[in-house]
């Protein structure tokens, strides 16, 4: 038999996460993963779960009765959206305009589905000209869009237009808000949006393991009379109803110390109001924005799609994207990302989320950056992206 392993205490390093995701954890959340278990059935649960939901509804700005946290990261709400939606035959709808979009792709077959594509090029949002055209074409039973693209840094705008075709051709509508949920403007019910899903990591400054998830009446209709089960037990929407319906009957074990973190979290954008955090976010990361373009640096997407909550910032010509991210790790405990797909080594990807987005870590990014580029000897302003930043945060 082997001896017990030697494994010393743990000691992660203590970074600034500014990156794609996670986002740095607010201290109360911390706090609230101190605090003792109870079982997932205990009473005091139950209350705890109630207040998750009704927490949820306001973040999401709706009124659907069932919205929950998935017990996973964000790819797990997801996966229960899609699994759930698509059954074996049906067609769906998918963005080709970002890495997301392929991964919508990958479950939807996953799940029996037949997928087609709305094209887009990599760093613009989806026309709905092209939408119509592809929903005249194709008559898709699910159509999936990514609200804030964490590939690209674009926001799709227009949000109800899609919504508006997709219903036309009594489609439901599937949104990926994983980076714009308690971030950016996300009107769930307003905009028409039948199902949502989100992970807890990115603007709720949450650690991952319980993901939102919200259904409209109409969505949550087909997955009740679906003919053949979904492929997950784990995953499966009608028979997690029974735990977080009413009746509140054994399914799984919840991550109990994730759903103290995600309600605490989710308390935190209730006290600070969701219209002011939107706006905390929209001027802490146009500071960002002003900065780097100041300092000689582009932007990835057009202002008018640009996404505050992750912003991708082009890399300068003869600057090795992985270099520069390693100098800010290794000089500044600073992590930030490079592109994925097809923006790979093309962009830095520079999350401006939740706990995250405030003016020092904005000037602390400026300086990390700006040392890791002209480090590579690249042509950049500091002195100017510091102007540009402090005037634009002084508005």
């Amino acid at each position: 038999m082997a001896n017990a392993p030697d494994v010393g205490e743990l000691t992660p390093p203590n970074r600034t996460l500014m990156g794609p995701g996670p986002s740095d954890v607010h201290p109360r959340v911390l706090k609230a993963m101190s605090t003792p278990l109870v079982g997932h059935l205990d009473p005091s649960f139950i209350d705890i779960m109630n207040d998750v939901q009704e927490l949820m509804r306001y973040t999401f700005r709706t009124d659907n009765q069932w919205t929950i946290p998935v017990s996973g990261t964000g790819s797990a709400s997801m996966e229960a959206a899609i699994g759930n939606l698509v059954e074996p035959g049906d067609t769906m709808l998918v963005p080709t305009n970002g890495y997301f979009g392929g991964r919508m792709e990958s479950m939807a077959e996953r799940a029996g589905g037949n997928v087609v594509h709305v094209d887009a090029p990599w760093g613009e949002p989806l026309d709905p000209v092209d939408v119509q055209e592809a929903f005249d074409e194709y008559q898709p039973d699910v159509f999936g869009f990514v609200h804030a693209e964490t590939s690209t840094g674009v926001k799709q705008p227009n949000v109800s237009e899609l919504t508006s075709i997709a219903h036309d051709h009594d489609a439901l509508v599937v949104a990926d808000t994983v980076t714009s949920l308690g971030g950016v403007e996300l009107e769930v019910d307003d905009w028409g949006i039948d199902v949502a899903y989100s992970g807890p990591q990115k603007c709720l400054s949450c650690p991952p393991g319980a993901s939102p998830l919200t259904l409209n009446d109409r969505a949550m209709d087909k997955v009740l009379s679906r003919e053949h089960s979904p492929r997950s037990w784990y995953l499966d929407l009608s028979l997690l109803e029974g735990y977080w319906g009413e009746e509140r009957a054994y399914h799984h074990t919840a991550p109990i110390t994730n759903v103290y973190a995600i309600r605490e979290a989710l308390r935190l954008v209730a006290e600070e109001g969701i219209e002011n955090r939107w706006d905390r976010h929209l001027e802490v990361a146009s500071a960002l924005k002003a900065g780097v373009e100041a300092m000689g640096l582009g932007l990835n997407p057009e202002d008018d799609y640009w996404l505050p909550s992750l912003n991708a910032v082009l890399v300068p010509d003869g600057v090795d994207a992985g270099e520069a991210i390693s100098y800010v790790l290794e000089h500044y405990d600073l992590e930030i990302a490079g592109g994925l797909g097809a923006l790979a080594g093309d962009i830095f990807r520079i999350g401006c989320m939740g706990y995250s987005a405030k003016p020092k870590n904005v000037s602390f990014l400026m300086t990390a950056l700006g040392e890791a580029l002209e480090a590579q000897g690249a042509d950049v302003d500091v002195d100017a992206g510091f102007s540009a930043m402090r005037e634009q945060l002084s508005r």
